[in-house]
């Protein structure tokens, strides 16, 4: 079955899948075209909402870059690095590395997206370094983990609405953590998928003649290279005193925050937390550095596409658009079924918006409106598009591209794998949000 699933999705995903920001663009004459069509806007007018609310999310996208950096920072730190390597000599053979991998990348993705894709890929290349697993399998299962990042600490949608200040506070105020990440459908979705994706993933191990192995020396990271020190400069670049003497307040502030002032979530501490302890682990300000140039690479989508989803966004909201879906949505859904509808509608969009950042951008004020009308939990059908948008990312590989870079394969190598995820995860998350 896997076979027979995976040859046409690889031809296709080969074949016709452009970059994210090809989608973007198209995405945006798509708006505008509605607008005008739908809603008998002049393109003039269009094309002023356009400009004018093309740099209303510069906030937000910051947010969203240092989400991705300091995730990865923190995840290259060499103490995380020494801790995967010491994990690996635990496996036994090629089905519990398997298992190993997922769960190590399911809990350091729930904890923050851009520490579990970095660390996932890491874990894998330490495991191949030591057990004889099929490669394509043990990296598509270190990237299957990714799937409940939006369930977790560092979700962008469940963190934007619990943050001050945010871009629906007006319509909707401020909702803590408590209703969406720790609410108990939530965990209940996020516990059954942290046995099922590992047992699929093991399910799955191909028999040894039908398995991919590669080189455990072709694995091996180049040697540090060795610090010299020549001038005043280096001396502050490869300073400890000064790393700590910065980072550790740090620390205690989000002690402070956490414990003496009874603080939660939302996307500034979660940023704060991990650049900090990033800084720390890092020892040096060199070393950090290093792995920020090797973070922001990942990021360039952020940068340039965020823009045009703000742009998007205005074009719905002031043209009317927006609420004309969301009434047709209202015209089908029911209270019980629009979470569904919102997490179906949320993967299907994640397919050309792979970014939640930006899809909850563009689909907020869809799904926000349905969700008063009905009466339905607007914690609840937030989630289900933050779960919409994670569980598609199986399918779209823009994500997977740090975790195949490090691994050094294509994406033609792990979609297969990953296509028979989507429909087992698609059902208990559908499930979840629905009954749970």
């Amino acid at each position: 079955m896997l076979k027979f699933l995976s040859k046409p999705a690889v031809r296709l995903v080969d074949r016709y899948l452009p970059d994210p920001f090809i989608f973007v663009l198209l995405l945006t004459l798509v708006a505008a075209a509605a607008a005008i069509g739908v809603e008998r806007q002049t393109p003039l007018a269009v094309m002023r909402f356009w400009g004018d609310g093309f740099w209303n999310l510069l906030t937000f996208s910051m947010q969203m870059l240092l989400i991705l950096v300091t995730g990865f920072m923190l995840a290259s730190s060499p103490p995380v690095k020494r801790m995967l390597q010491q994990l690996a000599g635990k496996a036994k053979n090629a089905g519990s590395a398997i298992i190993m991998v997922t769960l190590v990348s399911l809990l350091a993705s729930w904890i923050n997206w851009g520490f579990g894709l970095v660390v996932g890929a890491l874990f894998a290349k330490e495991l191949a370094r030591l057990i004889r697993v099929d490669y394509r399998l043990l990296v598509a299962s270190a990237y299957s983990g990714f799937v409940v990042w939006h369930g977790g600490l560092a979700g962008s949608i469940p963190l934007t609405i619990a943050t001050d200040g945010h871009f629906t506070a007006d319509q909707i105020g401020v909702i803590g953590t408590g209703a969406t990440i720790f609410s108990f459908f939530n965990l209940a979705i996020v516990a059954c998928l942290f046995i099922s994706i590992p047992l699929v993933n093991r399910l799955m191990l191909p028999d040894e003649k039908d398995s991919v192995y590669v080189d455990p020396k072709v694995l091996g990271d180049a040697p540090d290279a060795r610090v010299r020190i020549t001038r005043p400069a280096d001396r502050l670049e490869n300073s400890v005193t000064l790393a700590w003497l910065v980072g550790i307040p740090g620390v205690i502030f989000l002690l402070d925050h956490f414990i003496l002032r009874g603080g939660g979530l939302n996307l500034n501490i979660v940023n704060f937390m991990f650049l900090f302890l990033a800084i720390v682990l890092h020892r040096t300000p060199r070393s950090l550095l290093e792995s920020l140039n090797e973070a922001i690479k990942g990021g360039a989508g952020i940068v340039i596409q965020f823009p045009f989803y703000a742009g998007i966004m205005a074009i719905m909201v002031q043209s009317g658009l927006a609420e004309s879906m969301s009434q047709g949505l209202i015209s089908f859904a029911t209270e019980t079924s629009l979470p569904f509808w919102s997490f179906l509608s949320a993967g299907i969009v994640n397919l050309f918006v792979p970014s939640g950042g930006g899809q909850w951008a563009v689909q907020a004020p869809v799904m926000l409106p349905a969700a008063e009308a009905l009466g339905v939990d607007v914690a609840r059908v937030s989630m289900a598009v933050a779960w919409g948008d994670a569980w598609t990312n199986l399918l779209q590989p823009f994500w997977a591209l740090p975790v195949l870079a490090i691994a050094g394969l294509k994406a033609k190598d792990i979609m297969g794998f990953c296509l028979i995820q989507l429909f087992i995860t698609g059902i208990i998350i559908a499930v979840g949000l629905t009954w749970f």
